[in-house]
């Protein structure tokens, strides 16, 4: 998720903005109610991981929402993102209610994996609804024009966590169904950018998978 800086943290700055993100909130909150008072709704345990090992550090509430997927929303896709700042850029916006977006998963340069929404529910990461609801979002440190951040710990990190989550939900290894925040219908980033080396990482996820 590149250009933190400039995302919905100026939420407010026009009426059809603010109008859009209140009736999307709107219907967010209707479809958590629903599964609460539908019985459909899983017991969760705080802190609860989906990938051994990983640390986590929950994302606010208002930025993801409620779900049971895959018994609800069919997952098959991966999307790959790269912050433009920090891990702990990252995880602070994603803590923050005003952002309205996080990612399942950021993967530090050194390895270390936070995950902040549980891969049943849908986080509000890709920037398209549908999109949302059927993938797992991964977020990485660093810049999409500064290959040398793209470490091998990196690197080999997030293909484990990658080939984890396909083979949970059974996602073919390719680049149909792991794919760029940037290549998601209607985005308008460019992350993981040009430097991300897709044969080097699909590769990893191959060997991490096998």
């Amino acid at each position: 998720m590149e250009h933190i800086s400039r995302r919905r943290l100026l939420i407010g700055s026009a009426t059809a903005a603010v109008a859009g993100a209140a009736g999307y909130a709107a219907q967010d909150a209707v479809e958590r109610w629903w599964w609460r008072a539908s019985g459909r709704e899983r017991p969760r345990t705080d802190g609860e991981l989906d990938h051994p090992g990983a640390e986590w550090v929950a994302a606010s509430s208002a930025n993801w929402r409620r779900a049971e997927r895959p018994a609800d929303y069919t997952v098959d896709r991966i999307v790959v993102h790269v912050v433009q700042g920090s891990y702990g850029d990252a995880l602070r916006v994603f803590r923050d209610p005003l952002h309205r977006a996080a990612a399942h998963y950021v993967v530090r340069a050194d390895g270390h994996v936070a995950q902040t929404v549980r891969e049943l529910d849908v986080a509000f990461h890709s920037g398209n609804r549908r999109f949302n609801e059927r993938s797992v979002g991964i977020e990485h440190e660093g810049y999409v024009d500064r290959p040398g951040g793209f470490t091998d710990a990196m690197y080999t990190a997030s293909a484990r966590l990658a080939a984890g989550i396909c083979a949970r939900y059974a996602i073919p290894v390719d680049r149909a169904h792991i794919v760029a925040h940037s290549e998601v219908p209607g985005a308008d980033h460019t992350d993981p950018g040009p430097h991300w080396d897709w044969d080097r990482y699909l590769g990893l996820v191959r060997a991490a998978a096998s």
